[in-house]
């Protein structure tokens, strides 16, 4: 890079707005530390920054559809195979992934293995689906949130705020930095692959602890 890369002010930090996110909490939680992001849903702007951010909440195959229409699929593609820093939350995790079944089969953008399913209604009544609040998030073999944004967390029984109707069934075991259970269903809530982490829960809407997730992510680049 031909900047510095540990100078908040001088780093392009890309925060991709497809029309499928409240961003406003993401760059608040950019700005508390410094780092201005810009929102933009420029394909050549994605594609020179040097690390993105992929929100999103709502449906897949709307965000598919509408990542294409934008041009986003190419640029997207070369970010994270660039090696440059990208990190996905909520949606952004699940289109990761190389298909959903939200409302038949839609192909994600499959950069991990896996695929994302609907949380069962019903196996118990007193799981309400979507699952929306706070769930605790636990290391599947404590030690491999050592060079993770994860790394000041407990690895028991850390709370996140989550708001989601599918989870990732993820075939990758290797990629796993959380677990998390919900109606009976043990699933993937972080991932960390090469250059990508990933988080089905909201850090930015996750108080402190949410926050130093942002900041380990920083301060890893």
């Amino acid at each position: 890079m031909s900047h510095d890369m540990n100078n908040a002010t001088n780093m392009k930090l890309i925060i991709v707005d497809y029309g499928s996110s409240n961003l406003f909490s993401v760059i608040n939680a950019c700005n508390y530390f410094g780092y201005k992001a810009n929102v933009t849903s420029d394909p050549d702007i994605i594609k020179n920054a040097d690390a993105v951010i992929l929100p999103g909440v709502g449906a897949f195959q709307m965000a598919m559809k509408r990542l294409e229409k934008l041009n986003l699929i190419s640029p997207l593609k070369e970010i994270i195979e660039s090696g440059k820093p990208f990190m996905g939350i909520c949606l952004g995790l699940q289109l990761l992934f190389e298909k959903s079944e939200e409302f038949g089969a839609t192909n994600g953008l499959g950069y991990i293995k896996g695929t994302i399913r609907k949380f069962p209604s019903d196996l118990n009544k007193n799981f309400k689906v979507p699952q929306i609040g706070w769930n605790s998030i636990t290391n599947p073999d404590n030690g491999n949130w050592e060079k993770s944004p994860l790394k000041t967390l407990r690895s028991r029984g850390e709370f996140m705020y989550f708001v989601h109707s599918y989870y990732a069934d993820i075939e990758e075991r290797k990629a796993i930095l959380s677990l998390t259970t919900y109606n009976e269903v043990n699933y993937c809530s972080s991932l960390q692959k090469e250059n990508i982490f990933a988080a089905q829960f909201h850090p930015e809407k996750s108080g402190k602890k949410g926050l130093e997730i942002y900041k380990n992510w920083f301060n890893s680049f």
